[in-house]
């Protein structure tokens, strides 16, 4: 049966800010309109609504898993079968997109993604002209929020499904959605789709620069898309885009800002129930995930006999990837991160443990899925620098924090300083979601473990089938 999605994305938001918790405005009254009115009436309200759409993102469609450690790092070859029946992601490590496999994780993440964002544009319709019902600096906080939220989500369903920038300026891409509305939208243009996603990032920046906590010392801000989040999505965003200069400039301003820390060594190699394996004081933004060890734990990354869902590589893979014969072996993402569970290898980043005495909630290392980086920030410094040795140098400050050597930077090329960067982004960001993007950039012939050849339209998903039906557009 097809499945008109845009046609209930207006439904869908509703449904969205009226189920977030708060079940009195679905008894008050049964009418839509009103529960919405009652809604907006408050601070309270729009608190809620824009929790509502945290809760989205923390869920397994979207950053819980297929836009994390799930169906995008498959896509990047992050894993591979080890003796299963049937490997969870075959078709989507081989890149057959025209799968069920493939297609039924497609169809979840553009209908999430777009109901989130209809809950977004809700938010930012109800809240203008609204101002006198907020608190301190409130208003600005959701609003900024929101705007930033927006253009997170429709760039991240861009890089999946849409040309890039560098290839196809101006070929449409997908539509961004700035209005509560049912009514079918004009795809945008390459180009213009950017422009719109640096617009609402400028005009949150613009918002939150002088009043975000971030720019204190509340870390837990972390969880929200704050000031600093704004601008390091604008660097990913503006490198994307071939804006080399503002993406170094805003990598640069988050760097320079003096809130995020380097992880030490005493801070991961310590034990277990106190491991802070995802380096927390590294991350920009992030989400909790309450309910991850059901399947980070029980499935993806413990050893289960003949589980089709096990996520991991062969002993020879990872000693390739951490280049451990040439000086990787003290690496500590391949010390510390990578470990053994009844005599198989795993990616241990997302195990769950967490102890701290008293059990000081806002202090917890678990539940976490990290979606902007402070090494991410480095790498994109190093690859906009004006000169290879300048590019190396911002390169060796997050080798020297991953007990890694650093590069001569006398020596550094153009093209040795973004071989070092690529295997950077695969060391860093394995199991992720990040690795994907980055090959889809560059238009890389070939994915480190991947046996296909690629041109730039494998790395393009197709279009969900709700879409292509109900829009008319083609594959």
């Amino acid at each position: 049966m097809m499945m008109k999605s845009k046609l209930l994305l207006y439904a869908l938001g509703l449904l969205l800010i009226t189920n977030t918790g708060c079940e009195k405005f679905l008894d008050v009254t049964p009418k839509s309109s009103v529960a919405e009115e009652e809604l907006f009436s408050s601070e309270a309200g729009f608190q809620q609504a824009l929790s509502g759409v945290y809760s989205q993102l923390a869920e397994r469609e979207l950053y819980a898993d297929n836009l994390s450690m799930g169906f995008v790092s498959a896509l990047a070859q992050n894993y591979s079968a080890r003796g299963a029946q049937r490997f969870i992601f075959k078709e989507t490590t081989a890149l057959n997109y025209d799968t069920d496999e493939v297609r039924a994780r497609t169809e979840s993440i553009w209908s999430r993604s777009y109901t989130a964002i209809a809950g977004l544009n809700n938010i930012l319709a109800h809240i203008e002209g609204a101002e006198s019902i907020f608190t301190g600096s409130n208003y600005a906080l959701i609003k900024g929020e929101a705007l930033a939220l927006r253009a997170y989500l429709h760039f991240e369903l861009f890089r999946l499904f849409a040309p890039t920038v560098r290839l196809a300026p101006t070929a449409k891409a997908i539509p961004y959605r700035k209005e509560m509305t049912a009514a079918n939208q004009e795809y945008d243009t390459v180009t213009n789709f950017i422009s719109l996603a640096l617009e609402d990032l400028a005009e949150s920046a613009e918002l939150l620069d002088k009043i975000d906590p971030i720019k204190g010392t509340d870390r837990q801000r972390r969880f929200k898309m704050n000031y600093l989040a704004v601008r390091a999505l604008a660097a990913r965003i503006n490198l994307y885009a071939g804006n080399n200069l503002k993406a170094g400039a805003d990598a640069q301003a988050v760097i320079n800002s003096g809130k995020l820390a380097f992880v030490k060594s005493s801070e991961i190699s310590t034990s277990a129930a106190s491991k802070d394996r995802l380096f927390s004081n590294e991350q920009i933004f992030a989400v909790r995930v309450r309910t991850m060890k059901d399947w980070t734990d029980d499935s993806y990354f413990r050893f289960r006999s003949n589980s089709d869902e096990n996520l991991t590589q062969s002993d020879a893979n990872f000693a390739a990837l951490f280049e451990t014969v040439a000086g990787g072996s003290t690496d500590y993402r391949f010390v510390y991160l990578l470990e053994f569970d009844q005599s198989v290898r795993f990616p241990s980043k997302f195990w769950q443990t967490w102890s701290v005495p008293g059990g000081v909630e806002t202090a917890r290392l678990d539940q976490t899925v990290p979606l902007l980086r402070l090494s991410e920030m480095y790498y994109i410094a190093a690859e906009t620098a004006a000169d290879p040795k300048e590019g190396t140098a911002f390169l060796n400050q997050v080798r020297k924090n991953r007990g890694l050597s650093e590069l001569n930077v006398d020596v550094a090329t153009e093209m040795t300083l973004a071989n070092e960067i690529a295997k950077e982004y695969r060391k860093e960001f394995y199991a992720e979601g990040q690795l994907f993007f980055f090959y889809k950039r560059l238009n890389f012939s070939r994915m480190q473990f991947g046996s296909a050849t690629l041109n730039s339209s494998r790395y393009i998903l197709p279009l969900p089938n709700s879409e292509t039906e109900f829009s008319g557009q083609n594959d």
